[in-house]
C-alpha cells in the first residue's frame, strides 16, 4: 500500500517527518485543518501566518502535548500519531518555546543536564560532555555556572536551544526564538541556527521575523485558520499576491 500524496509530494528524497490529513478543533475553533506536508532530512523549513493561524498548535500536535481529531505524523517512516510526548522526544524530536522555560533556580548547566539525562537518557560523564558541547555550540559555556534566572533575553533563547539540543534530536521544532530581540541579537541568533542546521539536524522554524527566518531555511509554508495557504521556495511564497493578503496585511489587488 502507498504512502499517500505526502511522499509523493517530496519526490524520491527520505523524509524525516510527513503529516497527512492533521486535524484538530477546539469545538468551533479549528487549530489542524487538513494539513499535509513533508519535512527532508537535514531540511530546514519555515512557518509562517497570523497570530491565531495554529502555528503552535501543529508543533504541540507534532510532539504529542496534543492529540489530532483525525490523521496521521509519522517521524522516520514509523507512525507516531498514537506514541506519548515522552516517547517522541526519546526518538529524537524536540522543540523551543516561544516564552523560554528555564528551572530558573537551577544554573544554566543544571538546565543543560537535565535535558541531557531526561530527554537524551544520558548519564555520568557522556551527559556532562554533551552539556558541555552543546553550551559552547550555543555561546553559552561561558554563563555555565550562572543561575538561568539572571540571564538576559537573548541568553534564554540560547538556554531554550541548548536544552533542546541535549536532547540530542534529529528534529529540531523553534517557536519563535527570534522575537523580542535586538537586530544585532538576532543576527547573533541565526548565526548560531545556521551551526546548528550545517550539522544535519532537520529544523521546523515558525517565526514572525520574518527576515531572520529567510536567511536560514529552504522553504516555506504558510498556514491560516489551520489550513495549508502556501508552500514553496521562501522568496516566490513572500511576494504570493494571497500570502501579501492573509499575512502582511495587503489588499491582494494592491
Amino acid at each position: 500500500m502507498g504512502r499517500g500524496p505526502v511522499a509523493a509530494l517530496r519526490g524520491a528524497m527520505a523524509s524525516i517527518l510527513e503529516l497527512e490529513g492533521l486535524t484538530k478543533a477546539f469545538g468551533a475553533v479549528t487549530v489542524a485543518d487538513g494539513l499535509s506536508y513533508a519535512v527532508s532530512e537535514g531540511e530546514a523549513l519555515g512557518v509562517l501566518g497570523p497570530n491565531g493561524a495554529g502555528k503552535t498548535s501543529m508543533f504541540n500536535l507534532v510532539t504529542g502535548t496534543l492529540r489530532p481529531d483525525a490523521g496521521t505524523i509519522r517521524f522516520r517512516g514509523q507512525d507516531i500519531t498514537r506514541v506519548s510526548a515522552a516517547q517522541r522526544g526519546r526518538s529524537g524530536i524536540a522543540r523551543s518555546f516561544q516564552v523560554p522555560q528555564p528551572f530558573t533556580h537551577m544554573t544554566v548547566f543544571e538546565n543543560a543536564m537535565v535535558a541531557a539525562t531526561q530527554s537524551a537518557g544520558l548519564r555520568g560523564h557522556a551527559a556532562e560532555e554533551l552539556c558541555l558541547e552543546v553550551l559552547e555550540q550555543t555561546e553559552l559555556l561561558a554563563q555555565a555556572n550562572a543561575p538561568a534566572g539572571s540571564l538576559t533575553l537573548l541568553s534564554r533563547k540560547r538556554l531554550e536551544l541548548t536544552r533542546a539540543l541535549c536532547a540530542r534530536p534529529q528534529l529540531l521544532l523553534l517557536d519563535e526564538i527570534a522575537g523580542g530581540l535586538t537586530e544585532a541579537e538576532c543576527q547573533a541568533l541565526i548565526a548560531t541556527i545556521g551551526d546548528i542546521r550545517s550539522r544535519g539536524i532537520s529544523i521546523i522554524w515558525i517565526e514572525h521575523v520574518v527576515h531572520a527566518l529567510l536567511s536560514v531555511v529552504e522553504r516555506l509554508i504558510v498556514i491560516d485558520f489551520g489550513k495549508m495557504i502556501a508552500d514553496g521556495e521562501p522568496h516566490a511564497i513572500m511576494e504570493s499576491p494571497q500570502v501579501q493578503e492573509i499575512y502582511l496585511g495587503i489588499e491582494a489587488d494592491a
